[in-house]
């Protein structure tokens, strides 16, 4: 592709502009994407329906406070447009330590999204089995020593590998298009979710009973309700993750006030549909039931009023994950893409295809989601979707974490407060707590260290690399504001491919 061509379409694509309804659409998109569709099963296997009611207050009110950070950065700081990446590098006075901070948080938060994307694509593809049972077919296709391949495991991946790399194809094509399909896909969400729970509220009965409180192991080890909580706040903050969305496309928004409308927006939506959702489900379907659940809300569903509305169920869980694969699949592609224009990743990655679309990103992107789908071949679409969640949640509690390690600094320092001193003082109450829920979460995440470490690892990876990626980037970091975004003179080994 002609460099020319590529600058050209760029410019097109971002003369498009998002307003706060696509803002918001996405952010919502985003967050009740593959999350409320198993997130149900997923908590079943660590606490108690009272257990899951006092972790969403907690993390509610946790993710609330990390949302007003975000908002409050994209007023106080609308230059810096890439998001966490942008807040790292900020953070240092040197153009060096800012360069690999920055590098850091971009490889960080883009590795997380491998997994995250792998993960609803395969919450598509439990859903899907609603209507072609084959692909839970337990059939062995054939066996090499101790590993056995059955047909619904193949049959997954092969659709999961369709699914993903037909969403590339549409969005080289035209990447604005993915905050069209985000409204129509979250509206009949939206829509279809408060359907969801009147026809659930209404057959019934809400009050807890002694039983709601207590939750015991396989094993037969009865877990406390705190513990319970801790258990449930890595997977409910899973739910959660997307409320950056907005932040990470602001570059793409109209006005920064539309990117903390849309942030604050977004997760009320989302909170509230969350709640009811979960507590609803968890009441209508037998705990062991639950646990093997594929598709619980199906399930609680065809428990309350008949097969039908499992089905219909079912089909608006496809449109919605649908609209959520591709926000995804546009906020991955655009955080590398932008980190690049910025000199805080390869200069590769900040190139355009004729159509305006991060073509190299978005091929990158998806290549490494790809990885994360052979999940799929060695266990149930359950196991293979809370795998690839824990590792992508505590993958991304770290450019969070620093993202309020930013706000601190601006806090502490004084800078865009002048002698206001009321609101600086509102801020650092936010930021505190926004840093003690940080701080539990990634506390909570070490109960499985192995999971930990391959979520921690993940983001970690980035820095074996960064000798090797940012090479021909050395030089820039020490350039004036504004040089380092040039691209690099050399190109890295794939950097020629197209």
């Amino acid at each position: 592709m002609d460099s020319t061509d590529g600058m050209l379409g760029g410019q097109k694509m971002e003369n498009k502009k998002w307003g706060l309804s696509v803002l918001t659409a996405i952010v919502v998109g985003n967050m009740i994407g593959g999350g409320i569709f198993m997130l149900p099963a997923s908590l079943s296997h660590v606490a108690s329906p009272m257990g899951t009611t006092f972790a969403w207050m907690l993390t509610g009110f946790g993710v609330f406070m990390i949302a007003l950070v975000f908002g409050n950065l994209a007023l106080r700081k609308p230059e810096l447009k890439a998001g966490p990446q942008s807040y790292a590098q900020a953070l240092f006075s040197s153009p060096k330590a800012g360069t690999v901070a920055g590098y850091s948080m971009t490889w960080g938060y883009w590795a997380a999204n491998w997994s995250a994307n792998a993960s609803i694509i395969i919450s598509f593809a439990g859903y899907l089995s609603t209507f072609f049972p084959v692909l839970q077919s337990r059939e062995v296709l054939f066996a090499v020593g101790n590993f056995q391949l059955e047909t619904g495991r193949a049959l997954t991946f092969a659709l999961c590998t369709a699914v993903l790399w037909a969403i590339h194809w549409i969005l080289c094509r035209d990447f604005s298009s993915g905050g069209k399909i985000s409204v129509l896909a979250t509206t009949a969400k939206v829509a279809g979710f408060l359907l969801f729970i009147l026809l659930l509220g209404g057959s019934l009965e809400l009050a807890f009973a002694k039983d709601d409180f207590s939750f015991v192991r396989p094993g037969g080890e009865t877990v406390p309700l705190l513990k319970q909580m801790n258990a449930a706040a890595v997977l409910m903050l899973w739910g959660f993750i997307g409320i950056e969305s907005a932040v990470m496309l602001s570059n793409r928004a109209r006005s920064q006030k539309d990117v903390k409308r849309a942030t604050l927006l977004g997760l009320m939506i989302t909170v509230f549909i969350y709640i009811f959702i979960t507590l609803l489900t968890m009441k209508a379907v037998p705990l062991a039931q639950l646990q093997e659940s594929q598709k619980p809300l199906v399930d609680a569903l065809n428990r309350a009023i008949g097969g039908g509305g499992g089905m219909i169920l079912a089909l608006l869980a496809l449109i919605s994950l649908t609209g959520s694969i591709i926000g995804w699949i546009v906020v991955s592609a655009e955080v590398p893409y932008q980190a690049a224009k910025n000199g805080l990743f390869p200069s590769f990655f900040a190139r355009t295809n004729a159509k305006g679309s991060p073509g190299r990103s978005m091929f990158w992107t998806n290549l490494l989601t790809q990885v994360f789908l052979f999940s799929t071949v060695s266990g149930t679409v359950g196991q293979a979707y809370n795998f690839a969640a824990i590792v992508a949640t505590l993958s991304y509690l770290v450019p969070y974490f620093v993202t309020v390690l930013y706000q601190l600094k601006l806090v502490v320092t004084g800078e865009t407060y002048q002698s206001r001193w009321i609101s600086r003082t509102k801020d650092g109450i936010i930021t505190f707590f926004a840093l003690l829920y940080s701080l539990w979460v990634i506390k909570s995440g070490t109960d499985d260290w192995l999971t930990f470490v391959l979520g921690i690892g993940l983001f970690a990876s980035g820095l074996i690399l960064y000798p090797i990626l940012m090479k021909n980037r050395g030089e820039e970091a020490d350039k004036p504001e504004g040089e380092g975004m040039l691209p690099a003179k050399k190109a890295l080994p794939f950097q020629q491919i197209k």
